[in-house]
């Protein structure tokens, strides 16, 4: 189980370095149901996995030019007091509610990325406009999630970025990485006070990781993002259904899962045809929104 985890662990990677996010919503189910970790331990691990990789994968993305140092320090220091104080809660709450709710995480975050997002700005020079106390709000929101839940929250931190700060798409997943970083550090400070690690495991963890950082980082350029993005979505539901399955019962799981695919085959088959309700409907709403 150990060789599994860690060659899943580099898809973890690939994952956190093409999308700026991501990483945790894998890394949780990962060290919970295939490295055996228990709910609070899992997700503590996740954080530093995922802090480590990110900051390593910011690199990459810093010497691209494709990060905004002042925004996502701003960001990342509300994140971190929100992320430390929801470590320190964790110990009030049993960890099957934490996997509950770190599902519904993953829920809310898969149709975030269906649903996709407008970036009105098409440069960094917004940024000077930003509502600084909206920032903050959201910084410390996301990280309140990211200690409770070890969701490093890099789906929440990208939109963030990109509606409220200002950041064309490819600098605000550069920038979201310095910003799970920092928050995923103060939210593993949290847990440690109370949590365990196997700090070898953690390590093998972290550097296969780290690896596939690097490679997603290489790939970003070569990925049609929309693509990348609505894919992905579907996996994120899949997974969710796991730990529905784990944690309420099968019938659950299997029916979220069953629901997923038949969304998704809609879904596929309506792009494929112009005569999809669907379809019509979601031209008339881009045309709206580009005439407003």
């Amino acid at each position: 189980m150990i060789a599994l985890t860690v060659a899943l662990a580099v898809l973890v990677g690939v994952t956190l370095g093409l999308l700026g996010g991501g990483g945790s919503i894998l890394t949780v189910p990962l060290l919970a149901y295939v490295a055996g970790m228990d709910a609070k331990e899992a997700i503590a691990t996740s954080l530093l996995v995922v802090g480590v990789t990110s900051a390593v994968g910011a690199i990459s993305h810093a010497r691209a030019g494709r990060v905004q140092w002042r925004t996502g320090i701003l960001f990342g220091l509300a994140g971190m007091a929100g992320a430390y104080a929801g470590g320190l809660l964790s110990r009030f709450i049993p960890g099957s509610i934490l996997l509950l709710a770190f599902a519904a995480m993953m829920i809310a975050t898969a149709i975030a990325m269906l649903r996709g997002r407008k970036n009105k700005t098409t440069g960094p020079d917004g940024t000077h406009s930003m509502p600084v106390g909206k920032i903050l709000l959201d910084g410390v929101v996301v990280g309140l999630v990211t200690g409770l839940v070890g969701a490093g929250g890099g789906f929440l931190v990208v939109p963030a970025l990109a509606l409220l700060g200002g950041l064309p798409m490819p600098i605000a997943v550069g920038t979201s990485l310095i910003v799970i970083a920092m928050k995923s550090f103060a939210g593993l400070g949290g847990y440690l006070s109370t949590v365990q690690i196997d700090w070898r495991l953690a390590a093998m963890v972290t550097g296969a990781a780290v690896v596939g950082s690097l490679i997603g980082g290489r790939l970003t350029a070569m990925v049609d993002p929309d693509a990348l993005r609505k894919g992905f979505g579907w996996f994120v539901l899949i997974m969710s259904s796991v730990i529905l399955a784990q944690e309420i019962h099968p019938l659950v799981g299997i029916t979220a899962a069953a629901l997923t695919l038949l969304a998704a085959g809609t879904t596929y088959a309506c792009s494929r045809s112009d005569r999809c309700p669907l379809q019509r409907l979601g031209r008339r709403t881009e045309a709206a929104t580009s005439a407003a």
